[in-house]
Order: structure tokens, then C-alpha cells, then sequence
């Protein structure tokens, strides 16, 4: 099977790290990919917003499967003009990526169709947005509707940051017309864990659960990132919650969708809260997450091939997903300024003493001299899987250990949250 993996980051390069382990795999494509990609792959130059070029590619290179790796092209389109044109498709058409494309239409489908989710309202203008927060107090949630790089929430602590806040949306742009509507939603208390599935349109069979970093620095301080470390599975995510997740969540807003007349094809990602009534959404994603995918793969004893194959063709088997015992971590090393800036042109040192981890490539490029120098804000991260979660930190820690390039900075507590459970025996 030839298979084409969209996408340039961290999240595709562990994709197609491991589906070149996968024994259906015959030839494998990037577009674009990275350099890093292009070791395990053949890489394909394209503006993969050029959805139109990207669709009439596969069918030049005679994919046999598209896995779209980001939400842009999903929430444009691409999973659309690929199936129009015959192809097979790993990800959501455009109505069912809304779920990630639209904050107000993910709030609106769970209010109606009784998801559990944190209490909200919906504004177009800046004004009666910030009488609504003087109104409510802090701390209270303010989000960008449409796509902001992960960067579109601000979890406000005090009603002078929320308004802020509003005026960086709506007024100043930051987010461009992702800004022009926001939410403002209740802030709910408890641990976030992130729950992903695979969905062939009908069945849907839970991965194993990841926790995110978000915030730039230790201890969940600064602004937001796109995620700055995972580690699988979140102990958090008990098998009762995880059940009853299933029950209240991940079947609901698929039927919800089916209902709506959607079919949803793909990965579904759910960020929870663990609130002391029961699991609640955050938000849905329609793709792997990014850094989750760097932790959660690496655990997949199953043939990720096969299993995003019968997801393409609405087959899927539960009794392929299957797993390692154990847990994984993985560590984001960002460049000098980021989530702010980010600077490019450094050299990246200490790679090929990586020897107990994974390094995925998010952010970095090849010189002229061949070597690795950084190419982006996040610019890779170091995975490592090992039979307790302490013993994988341990040795992601070790692995970033052995990398250097300026002005490089990473979290020092990723996976503290889940130790934290074991130590305190909550975990039995």
C-alpha cells in the first residue's frame, strides 16, 4: 500500500515513523515533510494550502492512502476533494472537522445533543462580551472560535486579564477573523486529560490516554503554546472514567454528527476536564494532537497501517488496536522566544547521542553542511518509552540532556501530574 501522510511536524513525522513498522506498508509520502521525515520517507514539496494541488498529487503519485496530519487542510477541505477524486482518506470531511474549525459550533452541537461541557456564551462583539465577564468574575475561559494554533484560549485569573483578552481578539486581531466571534465559558475545575480515538464513521475505539503541557513554563505558568510535553497513559483516566467517557462523550457526538447528517472518519480528539461531576469537553480536535501523537504511538503494538486503513474503508476492528504495557513521555524543546518569536539558524548539537528515546522533528532543517539547525518555535521532541512512567521521564530527561542549540528551553515537570498519582497511591 502507498500511503501519503500530510503534514511537516512532530505529529507526522511520529506517524510516519511508525507506519514504516506497519507490514501493509509499501511505499511511503510526506507532503511536505521534513528533513528528519525524509530519512523514512519521500518527501513531496507542497503548500499543502494548496488543497487542489495536494488532491490531484496523490492521485499523480497513485496513493493508496491520505492520512491528513494537521487541522488546516481538514477544516479546508482536503479530505473532500481527495475522497471526490477516488482516493482514501485518514480524516473528517469539512462539515464533520467543524468540531475543531468552529469552538461555536462544537458548544452548540454539545448543548443540544446534552455533551457534557462548561457553561457558555457566545458574542460578535467586543462591547457586551466584556459586560458579560464583569458580570460573571473570574476566572473565567475566553476562546477564539475559529483556528488559532492552539493559541486561541486564555484562561483568565483576573476579570481585567479576561478583558484584555477579548480586546486582543476582537479588536487588535491577533488571531485574524478567528477572533471576529468568541466564546466565554465557564472555567472548570479538575485535572485535563486527552482522550484520542480511531473512527471509521460508526465504530470508534479509544487510544490510550495522554496529558498535555500547554503552558510555555513548569508548574503551568505563561501564556499558551501548542504543547510543550505529553507522557501516556494519564493515570488520571481511570477505566471507569475512560468508560465513562465512551458513554457520555466519544459515541454521543459522533451519533450527534450522524444525526446532524455528518460522517466522521478519522482521529477524534477529545481534550476533557476530570471535574467532581464526571469527565466534561474542553474541546474536540479532528487529528492527532500535537505533542500527544509523540507519546502515544510509540505504545501502539497494533499495525497502525492496517488500523488507518479500516478506518478509510469503515471497517475498523477493535481487536487491532492494541498496546504496549508501560508508559511514554515526551519532551517539546522549543527555540529562543518562543511561543512569543521564534528564531531560526541554530545549530543543533548532540542529536546522535540520543540512543534510549525517539527524536521527532517539529521545527528543524538541514544546512548546507547537512547538519540539523533549528527551523521553527517548537523544534523537536525526545520520546521514550519504558515499563513505568517514571522510568520513561527518566529517560526523555536524558535524552534532551544530550541536546543543545541557543537559547534552547523546555519543561523541566512533564509526567509530574501522573507520578504525583502514583506517589500519593491514588492509583492502585
Amino acid at each position: 500500500m502507498r500511503i501519503a501522510v500530510i503534514g511537516s511536524g512532530g505529529r507526522e513525522h511520529a506517524i510516519v515513523y511508525t507506519l514504516a513498522q506497519s507490514t501493509v506498508v509499501e511505499q511511503l509520502y510526506a507532503f511536505p515533510g521534513n528533513d528528519a521525515i525524509g530519512e523514512i520517507a519521500t518527501c513531496v514539496p507542497v503548500d499543502i494550502g494548496e488543497i487542489e494541488k495536494v488532491a490531484d498529487l496523490c492521485v499523480e503519485y497513485q496513493i493508496d492512502l491520505v492520512v491528513i496530519g494537521p487541522e488546516a487542510p481538514l477544516t479546508n477541505g482536503l479530505a473532500d476533494l481527495c475522497r471526490a477524486r477516488g482516493l482514501l482518506v485518514f480524516g473528517p470531511n469539512k462539515a464533520a472537522a467543524r468540531l475543531e474549525g468552529s469552538k461555536i459550533f462544537a458548544k452548540e452541537l454539545m448543548a443540544k445533543y446534552h455533551i457534557p461541557t462548561a457553561s457558555y456564551a457566545v458574542f460578535s462583539e467586543a462591547a457586551p462580551a466584556k459586560d458579560y465577564i464583569r458580570k460573571k468574575g473570574a476566572p473565567i475561559v475566553i476562546k477564539a472560535d475559529g483556528l488559532a494554533a492552539g493559541k486561541g484560549v486564555v484562561v483568565a485569573r483576573t476579570v481585567e486579564e479576561a478583558l484584555r483578552a477579548v480586546d486582543t481578539m476582537m479588536k487588535e486581531r491577533r488571531f485574524g477573523t478567528s477572533g471576529g466571534r468568541i466564546v466565554i465559558e465557564e472555567c472548570m475545575e479538575g485535572e485535563e486529560v486527552s482522550v484520542l480515538a480511531f473512527v471509521d464513521g460508526t465504530h470508534i475505539v479509544p487510544m490510550v490516554s495522554a496529558q498535555d503541557h500547554k503552558r510555555i513554563f513548569d508548574g503551568d505558568k505563561g501564556p499558551n503554546t501548542g504543547g510543550m510535553g505529553a507522557y501516556a497513559p494519564a493515570p488520571v483516566m481511570t477505566e471507569a472514567l475512560l468508560k465513562e467517557t465512551e458513554e457520555t462523550i466519544l459515541f454521543p457526538i459522533i451519533r450527534a454528527l450522524q444525526t446532524e447528517g455528518i460522517s466522521y472518519n478519522g482521529c477524534l480528539y477529545a481534550g476533557l476536564m476530570i471535574t467532581d461531576g464526571g469527565p466534561k469537553v474542553v474541546e474536540f480536535n479532528c487529528r492527532f494532537g500535537d505533542p500527544e501523537t509523540q507519546a502515544i504511538l510509540p505504545l501502539l503494538a497494533g499495525d497502525l497501517g492496517k488500523i488507518m486503513y479500516d478506518c478509510a474503508a469503515g471497517h475498523l476492528s477493535p481487536q487491532d488496536v492494541i498496546w504496549h504495557e508501560g508508559a511514554s513521555c515526551c519532551v517539546i524543546m522549543a527555540s529562543q522566544g518562543y511561543p512569543q518569536t521564534s528564531h531560526k539558524g541554530d545549530r543543533i548539537e548532540g542529536l546522535e547521542a540520543v540512543t534510549e528515546g525517539i527524536v521527532f522533528h517539529s521545527g528543524t532543517k538541514k544546512n548546507a553542511a547537512q547538519d540539523y539547525e533549528t527551523a521553527g518555535g517548537r523544534v523537536l521532541g525526545v520520546t521514550a518509552r519504558a515499563h513505568t512512567l517514571e522510568e520513561a521521564v527518566q529517560k526523555a530527561y536524558a535524552g534532551i540532556a544530550h541536546i543543545h542549540f541557543d537559547g534552547n528551553s523546555f519543561r523541566h515537570d512533564i509526567g509530574a501530574k501522573g507520578l504525583s498519582h502514583y506517589k500519593n497511591n491514588r492509583i492502585l
